[in-house]
């Protein structure tokens, strides 16, 4: 075993998806000497990308949503969306919504083209739509301000006018669900599927997510829904070129496998890690871990610490979902499919029961019949050779230890083989592709049990933990090790939560939680260089 050693404050970023690299970029434009480490042979996590015969798919987040939270982590790193990313606007449709037993509804967003649909779906909906979203969009500059971009560690962002304002609504919407808030509105099933989808965005279910989530509604309706050309790879990649920018060094096909401290007690420290590369298992000293690597997968696995398994917490914690993605590449165009399509089940409670079972003991063959397809060939032609689509199936699945596994890197199960083929099926059966299945030309899998084992996710979860109100805000856990100083988390297993959007905030929230900034608004821009970087410090 080698030793390395720093001479000035260190920091060793564990995993290079976007919130590692993003953070790893953040604090190197910090002051910070920043390693990564990441096990898989290539960069971005769960934002990976898949090649093969011409065919390029993102293999997980296909969504830009919260544009704001893009823009803001760019300057932050000196740049802008527009100088690193060829962004364009989805609203021809912004996305294609196939209900069972309803013709297919094209969903175009602005305030102006909601008040229209939903109108027309539901006389009386077009008032009470902009009503819902002009208060959403007031919550969501108050979750931008107040409750996003912060770490909690100081209870008056929790007392602020602003707040106190609203307190009384904020306290009817964290408590009531999105299921029953938006029921509570409309009648039409189609609107209230539309005004619910987002719990899976969230890795949860609409009958246990608080209504305040109601403001994802806000930024996917009323400011849109957007695309980077050449796929999310280029975001991805962008990501790395600014860390690397600023001086960061990463390393893929590198496991880190123990985090080190010192001390004894309340008062141990991170000392460093052991990793394993092709040449051999090697140590690392530094002054900071990041973890952006799951969470549990840290405490129980890198840590091996009994105060840090955290039994009883993850006892009763809810992994989320868990998915089975399907990347097709097909024969002749899909003009039935928009670029993304949503596909529901007129009666979806079936659906979120099975994804969420009241047992603990999920079914290896349950699947939603509900889901989401991504057509990027759609907008743009670089995804796949010409003459072919390519699509992205996200199949929501429950989360389970050691679950189905995919095609991608093991020999696929018969339980995903036939979740594919059946939701091929629907597909072809809602939007009146009858030969999709036999167009077909090629086919990987990813199921639970690839998460797993690529990403150490808890359960085989997708996406991260499950926004419930027990793990929402603060509840969702702090961001610094209690048991061990100099130890924190970032990504979605930690605060704020779930998305790409998210994991950037997170980063954010590693620079104010190691400059002592107890501000809850986003930091000025452009970042400016910490003259001291506080690494030894909580």
């Amino acid at each position: 075993m080698t030793t390395r050693h720093h001479t000035k404050s260190s920091v060793i970023v564990i995993g290079a998806g976007v919130a590692g690299l993003a953070t790893a970029g953040l604090l190197a434009r910090d002051g910070y000497d920043v390693t990564v480490f990441e096990k898989e042979p290539r960069i971005g996590g769960r934002a990976g990308v898949l090649e093969d015969q011409g065919f390029r798919w993102d293999m997980g987040p296909s969504w830009w949503l919260m544009p704001g939270a893009f823009e803001h982590f760019y300057e932050l790193m000196g740049t802008t969306v527009a100088h690193e990313l060829d962004l364009v606007t989805l609203n021809d449709p912004a996305f294609r919504m196939f209900t069972e037993g309803f013709p297919p509804l094209d969903v175009s967003t602005g305030p102006a083209n909601m008040m229209a649909l939903f109108e027309h779906l539901e006389p009386g909906a077009g008032a009470a739509v902009e009503h819902y979203l002009s208060e959403m969009g007031t919550d969501y500059g108050l979750a931008i301000q107040q409750f996003l971009y912060t770490n909690f560690t100081e209870l008056r962002g929790l007392t602020s006018p602003e707040i106190m304002r609203r307190l009384r609504r904020l306290a009817q919407k964290l408590t009531r669900t999105l299921e029953s808030d938006v029921a509570a509105q409309f009648q039409d099933v189609r609107l209230r599927q539309l005004l619910t989808y987002v719990a899976v965005f969230l890795s949860s279910a609409p009958n246990i997510t608080p209504a305040f989530y109601g403001i994802m509604n806000y930024t996917t309706l009323v400011e849109g829904v957007a695309y980077p050309m050449g796929g999310f790879s280029t975001f991805v990649d962008s990501l790395y070129r600014l860390a690397v920018d600023a001086g960061v060094r990463i390393h893929t096909d590198t496991a880190v496998e123990h985090i080190h401290h010192t001390g004894t007690h309340r008062r141990r420290r991170v000392a460093g890690v052991t990793y394993r590369n092709a040449t051999g298992q090697h140590r690392m000293m530094a002054d900071v871990i990041v973890s952006c690597a799951d969470r549990h997968h840290t405490e129980t696995q890198l840590v091996w610490d009994s105060r840090s398994a955290r039994p009883k917490y993850w006892q009763r914690a809810n992994p989320g979902m868990s998915a089975v993605l399907a990347y097709l590449g097909v024969e002749g165009g899909l003009p039935e499919l928009a670029h993304h399509s949503l596909f529901f089940s007129a009666d979806w409670d079936a659906d979120f029961h099975a994804v969420f079972p009241p047992s603990d003991r999920p079914d290896r063959s349950a699947f939603s019949q509900s889901f989401y397809v991504c057509r990027a060939s759609a907008t743009d032609p670089s995804v796949a050779p010409e003459g072919y689509e390519n699509l992205l199936l996200l199949i929501p699945v429950p989360a389970m230890h050691n679950g189905i596994l995919g095609s991608l890197n093991h020999t696929e199960d018969q339980e995903t083989t036939a979740i594919v083929d059946q939701a091929v099926a629907l597909i072809a059966q809602r939007a009146g592709v009858a030969d999709l299945a036999q167009r077909v030309v090629v086919q990987h899998t990813m199921a639970t049990g690839d998460f797993q084992d690529m990403f150490n996710a808890w359960q085989g979860n997708a996406l991260g933990l499950a926004h419930t109100l027990e793990q929402s805000a603060f509840f969702r856990g702090s961001n610094a090790a209690k048991y061990l100083g100099g130890l924190y988390f970032a990504g979605a297993t930690t605060v704020p939560g779930v998305g790409l959007p998210m994991c950037l905030i997170s980063a954010e929230n590693i620079v104010k939680r190691l400059r002592h900034d107890t501000t809850t608004s986003p930091m000025p821009t452009p970042l400016q260089p910490s003259t001291t970087p506080a690494a030894h410090n909580r």
